[in-house]
């Protein structure tokens, strides 16, 4: 596939030294930096990852959630902090 990006000069120049200083093309530099970039993203969780154990864990007496969220927010993140 090609694809054609315009970069700033002072990125240009920057890719230039760095492919010379490490005897590789422009092409494979910019193939490395993406796979890179793209492989940090996959590691990252989602949100929902990051909240599912949050999700549907009601766990008051009356289960009266909406009536009780500041205090409940408040005491599961303190209890977080804690820790």
């Amino acid at each position: 596939m090609t694809l054609t990006v315009r970069l700033p000069l002072r990125v240009e120049e920057e890719l230039a030294r760095y492919c010379v200083a490490r005897r590789i093309t422009k092409s494979e530099a910019v193939k490395q930096a993406l796979a890179r970039l793209l492989a940090e993203d996959a590691a990252r969780p989602s949100p929902y990852e990051l909240g599912k154990g949050g999700f549907g864990s009601d766990r008051t007496p009356d289960r009266n959630v909406a009536r009780d969220t500041k205090r409940l927010l408040r005491e599961r993140f303190r209890g977080k902090s804690a820790r």
